[in-house]
């Protein structure tokens, strides 16, 4: 399966909001080859090659290599942003809604791991600006679970002694799910998701159903 064509809950993640076609195909190439490279062992003749395209085309859309793991990098982190808020927005319970955000979490890494991978393990190959916005989104994606949590334990669903810590390794659980994850393997995002859901409640102690 393409990068292009993976899947995150089912869901087609065609980079449709990157424009043109050739910004994006170089974008999807670029993806692929960290992955499967790592960022600095990739070249710009590496990207530009899985995408059919010359060297001196990729630098029409992007001035450097850098440029494009920033985009990826943003897109990523503001599509893993949305899932959170959509599920912390929902009418429910705490739990419900705790469990909404971990599976919807697991599902986007799990069914778009080769990207998730890239979004969530080369920050630190990123320059000083561009890795300070992605710090931002990832404090808001860290607000968005620790909003949950603590509103579980607010109404006493909940017991949870240190939130913040508890909070760090909920998304832990949920980001490292891009490392391991096999398309092959027994079980689908939709399995896991809701395996880790199930986890998540246990260590947050939320009353069983």
């Amino acid at each position: 399966m393409s990068t292009a064509e993976e899947t995150a809950g089912g869901e087609l993640q065609p980079w449709a909001e990157v424009t043109p076609d050739a910004a994006r195909r170089l974008l999807v190439a670029a993806v692929e080859a960290f992955a499967e490279r790592g960022y600095h062992a990739t070249t710009t003749r590496d990207i530009a090659g899985r995408a059919g395209m010359s060297p001196a085309a990729l630098y029409i859309h992007y001035k450097t290599k850098e440029e494009l793991l920033h985009r990826i990098s943003r897109i990523g982190h503001e599509k893993a942003l949305d899932i959170l808020r959509t599920a912390g927005a929902r009418e429910g319970s705490p739990a419900e809604r705790l469990a909404d955000a971990v599976s919807s979490f697991v599902r986007w890494h799990a069914g778009g791991r080769t990207t998730a991978r890239v979004v969530q393990y080369e920050l630190d190959s990123l320059g000083a600006d561009a890795r300070a916005e992605i710090i931002g989104l990832r404090r808001q994606v860290d607000a968005e679970v620790r909003a949950i949590i603590e509103d579980g334990v607010a109404a006493g669903d909940f017991d949870v002694p240190d939130v913040p810590g508890t909070t760090l390794a909920v998304l832990s659980l949920c980001i490292d799910v891009a490392r391991w994850f096999n398309v092959n393997g027994p079980r689908t995002p939709e399995m896991v998701g809701d395996l880790y859901a199930d986890l998540v409640l246990r260590m947050v102690g939320a009353p069983r159903p």
